[in-house]
């Protein structure tokens, strides 16, 4: 279908790169366009594509650029559907698809696919997802939404192999043939309202990930989330259902998780904390089974899975303190869930980072269990005002390494010391993920002070 075609990349990042290599050993002649000036490209990546013979413009879209003459636009699912050259590609009758899409038409034969999508949590299902699998069967693989370009992957997987994939919203608008055997959604509420205009719209992009099912594949659904029921009550599909409140296919019953009635773990045995963990933990328990692993093999898995990395990772336990990396929490939101996640528990909370307005007084009502509060960052004065008004002992710093000291210092054995600060982190860092790899530098220190 691709073989000796000329085709429009539109899009660099991670996926468009992997996607111009499988192109080019398909004959393809090949343009890849970015906005992004070309100085700010990876410079190894650019010489790689240059050496292919890979067309590259960069640092705007020519109006001349996109003609009749292209068979396929591949876009990245970051570029909105009102793209002008995506609107041009519509007018010329030319096909818009994106990387995940392309990837997937190149696929052997019954590989079997594993889809997780949603509004929150599905990056933690579709590691957990993927670890058990793993842990069962060798030929597992995992890409999409994760990091990891399914076009990246794609000379590895051979035919029957398992294909664990995290789905998002943008790469399931432009999904064409996609079709997984397993697909699951999380949750759904509003979000990306700005990407795609309206909350209904959102909620219909979502659901096309079970729009090529059958009645031989499996849908899995959140029974306690009414948007997720009525937005596919017409799939096809055999559906499964999660609820931590009622009785399903898996559900939480007094602390423990059942799977068909089946005990499989309790709550308190398992690293990863919170509600909307034991949901996630609920999809992947079902999936598991459907796949055929065996409960002593999830029982472990489960005992021993520490989350995502910058998601409410356990990151180690160190003198009967638990410290967790939540860095990713960069909203008021995120911060909420991550301190609701440890009700019977002190807290020694890491709040701040930039100064965006946020309103810090929404976590009063989640705030009577910290024992303190380190503030840092730009808005740390603002974190100072909230603990004083609380009678909370806070203390404030620039820095995270000060506040990492101090929050050893007052904190008691079995404390929680828990980075969620509900803020960005650009006032100090390009991403937050530094700030998480901070903190977990610091902890590495403090355990091999302590020993």
């Amino acid at each position: 279908m691709f073989q000796n075609k000329k085709i429009l990349v539109l899009g660099l990042a991670r996926s468009g790169f992997a996607c111009c290599k499988q192109l080019v050993k398909l004959n393809c002649k090949v343009t890849v366009n970015d906005s992004k000036e070309e100085k700010k490209i990876d410079k190894r990546e650019l010489q790689e594509l240059k050496n292919l013979g890979v067309t590259t413009i960069f640092g705007s879209h020519p109006d001349n650029l996109l003609d009749n003459t292209f068979d396929f636009v591949i876009k990245n699912p970051g570029i909105r559907n009102d793209h002008e050259y995506i609107i041009k590609a519509k007018e010329l009758d030319i096909p818009v698809i994106n990387e995940v899409e392309f990837a997937y038409q190149m696929l052997p034969q019954n590989v079997k696919i594993i889809s997780i999508t949603g509004t929150n949590g599905k990056t933690t299902t579709t590691t957990l997802v993927y670890t058990l699998l793993k842990s069962a069967y060798d030929n597992t693989y995992l890409a999409g939404n994760i990091g990891y370009p399914l076009c990246s992957i794609l000379d590895k997987i051979k035919e029957n192999d398992i294909l664990v994939t995290e789905i998002s919203c943008q790469q399931l608008a432009n999904l064409k043939t996609f079709k997984p055997h397993i697909a699951a959604l999380t949750n759904l509420s509003p979000a990306h309202i700005d990407f795609f205009g309206d909350y209904e719209t959102y909620k219909k992009v979502k659901v096309k990930l079970f729009q090529n099912q059958d009645a031989s594949d499996i849908a899995i659904l959140n029974l306690e989330n009414i948007d997720s029921l009525e937005n596919t009550k017409n799939i096809l599909s055999q559906k499964k259902y999660f609820s931590s409140k009622q009785k399903a296919d898996a559900y939480l019953k007094d602390d423990n998780l059942y799977y068909k009635d089946e005990l499989i773990i309790n709550r308190n045995e398992m690293l990863i904390k919170g509600d909307h963990n034991v949901e996630n933990a609920l999809i992947a328990i079902t999936i598991a089974k459907l796949m055929g692993v065996s409960t002593s093999l999830i029982r472990k898995v489960l005992k021993e899975f520490k989350g995502v990395t910058h998601r409410l990772e356990l990151v180690d336990v160190v003198q009967k303190r638990y410290f967790y990396n939540d860095t990713e929490a960069t909203n008021i939101k995120c911060t909420e869930i991550a301190l609701k996640s440890f009700p019977n528990d002190k807290i020694v909370l890491f709040l701040g980072g930039l100064e965006r307005g946020q309103k810090f007084e929404e976590l009063i009502p989640f705030l009577k269990n910290v024992r303190a509060i380190i503030g840092i960052g730009e808005c740390r004065e603002r974190v100072k005002e909230l603990g004083d008004s609380l009678k909370i002992p806070t203390y404030i710093y620039e820095h995270l390494k000060e506040g990492f000291e101090k929050a050893f210092l007052v904190s008691e054995e079995n404390d929680i010391i828990l980075l969620s600060p509900a803020s960005a982190s650009w006032d100090q860092y390009k991403e937050c993920e530094e700030r998480g790899d901070e903190f977990k530098k610091y902890v590495e220190n403090l355990k091999n002070g302590s020993n």
